[in-house]
This record gives structure tokens, sequence and C-alpha cells, in this order.
């Protein structure tokens, strides 16, 4: 059987070498700690407080249980010393770093004891073969202690995300509640990492396309599978205990789990070119409200819903309206009120076909939005001939002359014809 089998090299070297190299060991740690200190600059600053017992600590530990290892034959980390490992991972989160630094710091520390350990092997005379395995178990156990550190790392990362998406999502709840207290979102958005921005859109958004539909070309949805980001924030948040994560701009605050989904964008004359972002809104056929201050968050989002249940269906693939008129809004404020303005100024166009009153209400519309309502205007408004124009704008005279002189007749009719037209 081989020696891995029995525990990898640990079982083939000599168990006298473990003492030899344990001598060796305060004198190593001081030299490793000098050597990280002045080759990364990450690890530049004095090692005191909790950053420098850490450091400290983690070296003297792992050399301490390798000669252990050595004079024990034992293949595996010993249980009590993993947490050492951890904490040095843990404590490259809480600095703000990846683990890049630390991973270095740990190849460059078995480079410098593996140099001490061999001149120890020359000195007890240990053959070609022996100082192979050492050479190896000096780097398997170097891996090894970075794996602990990497999965405390990871750990750490995924139970910081998880606490700052539950904060985002309390947060995008106070935004998306009418009045919020300006002091209490100042709070949250604090808490939750996310930067008060100078205005903010929120989002109607559908249902996520069903698992499987591939419209944004992942394997299971289009929104599933965030890669962790380095900074540990989530990519979108959802609610506490949310199934899935969803690729989305960092700053974009997300309820995609919800009954009606939606998002609050920050900074959209930004954010909003993001081609995730624009997908998602396709692919839920969402509609985005207006700009708003961070407190006015949930007037854009009713604004967005109305826009959105006030709209066709749109075909497939097309592109989500991302700058809502705000005539538009106007109109859905009281479509009883549109109707009777209507009903009042536009009744000339009920005697028509309808291939007459799409024609007429058009003309008529340019004609009150041109500057003068002259024919060349509204020849160049309409795309038609100047000469058409001046057909079509002698009907109009003929049926709305009454309207055209009157200022808020004049507002009123373009007001209905607007939503006549559908906002055009």
């Amino acid at each position: 059987m081989s020696r891995e089998a029995h525990g990898g090299p640990w079982t083939a070297l000599p168990r006298r070498l473990g003492a030899e190299l344990r001598k060796e060991n305060r004198t190593v740690a001081s030299e490793i700690i000098h050597e990280i200190r002045a080759q990364i600059p990450e690890f530049s600053r004095p090692l005191s407080g909790q950053f420098g017992a850490a450091i400290q600590q983690g070296v003297e530990a792992a050399l301490e249980e390798f000669a252990d290892r050595v004079a024990s034959a034992r293949g595996s980390l010993e249980a009590a010393r993993v947490p050492v490992y951890r904490a040095l991972g843990r404590g490259e989160l809480v600095e703000g770093r990846s683990l890049d630094a630390l991973q270095a710091a740990y190849r460059l520390g078995a480079r410098v004891a593996w140099r001490r350990y061999a001149r120890v092997a020359r000195r007890l005379a240990l053959g070609t073969e022996a100082v192979a395995l050492l050479a190896e178990a000096v780097f398997t156990h170097i891996d090894e202690i970075a794996a602990a550190s990497v999965q405390a790392y990871a750990d750490a990362a995924a139970d910081a995300a998880g606490t700052t998406g539950r904060r985002r999502h309390g947060l995008l709840i106070l935004l998306t509640t009418d009045s919020p207290d300006a002091q209490a979102v100042s709070r949250a958005a604090a808490d939750a990492d996310w930067p008060l921005p100078d205005t903010v859109a929120a989002a109607a958004l559908g249902p996520l396309p069903h698992p499987g539909a591939g419209a944004s070309g992942s394997g299971t949805t289009g929104y599933d599978g965030a890669t962790p980001p380095a900074s540990v924030r989530p990519t979108a948040t959802g609610p506490p205990g949310a199934p899935r994560r969803h690729r989305l701009p960092e700053p974009v605050l997300a309820d995609l789990e919800a009954a009606s989904p939606c998002l609050v964008i920050p900074s959209p004359h930004l954010l909003l070119a993001d081609p995730r972002l624009r997908r998602l809104l396709r692919d839920t056929a969402g509609v985005v409200g207006p700009a708003v201050p961070p407190l006015q968050a949930a007037d854009s989002l009713r604004w967005a819903r109305s826009l959105r249940d006030a709209a066709p269906a749109p075909a497939p693939g097309t592109p989500a309206p991302t700058d809502p008129s705000l005539a538009r809004l106007l109109l859905l404020a009281d479509p009883a009120l549109v109707r009777l303005m209507a009903s009042r100024r536009l009744g000339p166009l009920a005697s028509l076909t309808a291939k007459q009153r799409d024609r007429v209400a058009a003309t008529l519309l340019a004609c009150l939005q041109t500057p003068h309502g002259t024919a060349p205007e509204i020849a160049a408004r309409l795309g038609i001939h100047p000469q058409t124009a001046r057909q079509r704008l002698h009907q109009v005279h003929h049926l709305f002359g009454d309207v055209l002189a009157d200022p808020d007749a004049r507002f009123e009719a373009e007001v209905a014809l607007r939503s006549f037209l559908g906002d055009r």
C-alpha cells in the first residue's frame, strides 16, 4: 500500500526529525514574520493589537504543528489548531482584503521554513528520498492550512452577505413606504452599506422567467447563481430566506420574490445602462418610474405600477421603458376625468370611421403641439406631404374650430388626445 494511504509523507519521515525541527521553530517564526512584513505590502504595518497577535499565533501554530506531525506521523491537521488558521481567513475579510495577500504570505512562509528545515536534514545526514519527502510535507502542510483559511473567509463572506442582504431588504421596504422618516432612512442605509444617492427610480416587475426558460442564458433561471463579489456585498437583495440570488448591479435594491416584484435603482441615469438590469426589465416586462429623491421612492414605485398596469403587453424582446412621461402619469391619475374631457372636447370624432378618427386625432394633436399649427409644421411632425397636411388641417378646423379658439378647450383637448392616442 502507498505511503499516501497511510497518511502522506509523514509516515516515511524519521520520527527524530520532529524534535530537531521543533528546536528551530522560534527563530524560524521570527524569520518568516520578518520576510512577510518586508515582501508583502499588506502586512508591512506594525504587528500590534489583534492583527499582530493573529499573525504571530498563526505562524507559531503552523510551525509547531508541522513538527508534531513529523514526530507523530499524523496525516491531518489537529482539530484544536484549525480555529487559528480559520481566524486568519476571517481576519482578512475584516481587514477588507481579498485572500491574495494571505496566500502569498503562506507561500513565502513555506519557502522560508523549507530552507531552514533543509539545513536540519543535511545536518542529520538524511538521504535524498527523506529530503524530498520533507519538502512534500512542508508544502502539503501549508496547502491544508491555506484551505482552512480560505473556507473560513468564504463562510464569513456568506454570513456578511446574508446580513447585508437582510438589511438592504429592510431598507427597500422602508424606502417604498409612504412618507418614510429621513433619519430612519439614513440610519438604515448606513447599516446596509448603501450610500444614499441624490436620486432613485423604482421599477415594477412582472414574474421572473420560469426556470429553464433561458431568457438570459443561465442554466436554471436567467437570474440565478451570482458570483460572490470580493467586497462581500450581495449582487442584489431579496427577502430573508429567499431561495435564490440574482445577477444585478451591486447597488440595486431588489425584492424579486414578492407578489409584486420591484427594484429601487440608485443613480438611475447611470445604472439603467447596465445590460444585466436592462435584461431583467425586458424579461419581466418591467417599467421604471420617474427619478426622484430617495424619500420619494414610494411615489416612483406607485407611478411605475400605474404605468405597467395601463400599458399594453409588450412584444417579446421589446426594450423596457426607462424614461416615463410625467404627462402620461398625470393622465393615469384620474381616467374618469380624462374620459369626461374627451366627451366634451372630442365629440366630433364620434361621427368618423375608425381610420378617419385616428387620422384627424393625430392631426389635431399635431396642430395643438406645434408652435403655430401651420401646415408645414404639421407635415414635418407627422411625416406627410404639406399638401396632405393642408387638407387634413382644413378638416380639423371644420370639426374643431371652437376648440382651437379657446385656450382652456385646447388644453383639455390635448389631454384627451394624449390618452386617446397613447401619449404620443
